[in-house]
């Protein structure tokens, strides 16, 4: 890459390119950049309005990417989201969140709205963005504060949320967004309070959890893996 980074997205283009943005190295940076996998090259793109870490990055179905809230900057910053035009290469601000958050999660649902859910410091809270006219509404709000956690779309329709921290500490706890009535149901738990895990959708149905921090005092990574059967 042209930058070094950290707590950056990568998001795969319906042109087959990637766009990386944002992340940190000493601090947090709005630039951004574009792969060509079949030249194998990198070439920088406009930069983003504001610095970004530890935010979240969404490929929207009119091929738009929609990057949501930002560790560090002003609380208007952090609660800020924009827009990435992969035609014209370009950044344009979008509707902003109102309250600011990072370590949350932005989920693409089957009706082309994006969930995005909880985030520090503890939010519980759940926010719908309309791509279509590029404002944000209140939905149910989850029924555990928690960040730095997992959210897995489910065949359904539904989203999975697991895991994460909280003001309290790591929790291992699990429940399900349901889109059409806009609540969150508790689900069973899982096996090991988890945070930084990653959770993926199988082509059976089921999410695979597998590693992240265990809370284990001396221990900052787990080998372990486990299956939430919907």
């Amino acid at each position: 890459m042209t930058t070094s980074r950290s707590y950056f997205t990568a998001t795969l283009l319906a042109n087959g390119l990637v766009l990386v943005a944002g992340g940190a190295d000493g601090g947090p940076d709005s630039s951004a950049e574009i792969y060509d996998p079949v030249a194998g090259a990198w070439t920088a793109t406009a930069s983003m309005s504001v610095p970004r870490a530890q935010y979240t990055a969404t490929l929207l179905p009119n091929g738009k990417v929609l990057v949501v809230g930002a560790l560090g900057g002003t609380p208007a910053q952090s609660a800020s989201a924009e827009l990435y035009d992969p035609v014209a290469g370009t950044w344009t601000v979008t509707g902003s969140m109102t309250t600011g958050r990072w370590l949350h999660t932005a989920t693409l649902l089957s009706n082309g709205t994006v969930m995005v859910a909880g985030g520090e410091a503890g939010f519980a809270t759940t926010k719908i963005y309309d791509p279509v006219h590029g404002t944000w509404s209140v939905s149910g709000a989850m029924t555990t504060a928690r960040y730095s956690h997992t959210a897995t779309l489910l065949a359904n329709g539904t989203v999975l949320v697991a895991g994460g921290a909280n003001n309290g500490g790591l929790t291992s706890s699990a429940e399900i967004y349901d889109p059409v009535a806009g609540t969150w149901s508790v689900t069973g738990s899982m096996l090991t309070p988890l945070e930084n895990h990653t959770a993926t959708l199988l082509s059976n149905g089921t999410v695979l959890v597998a590693g992240g921090y265990d809370g284990t005092v001396g221990t900052w990574a787990t080998s372990n893996a486990e299956i939430f059967y919907p």
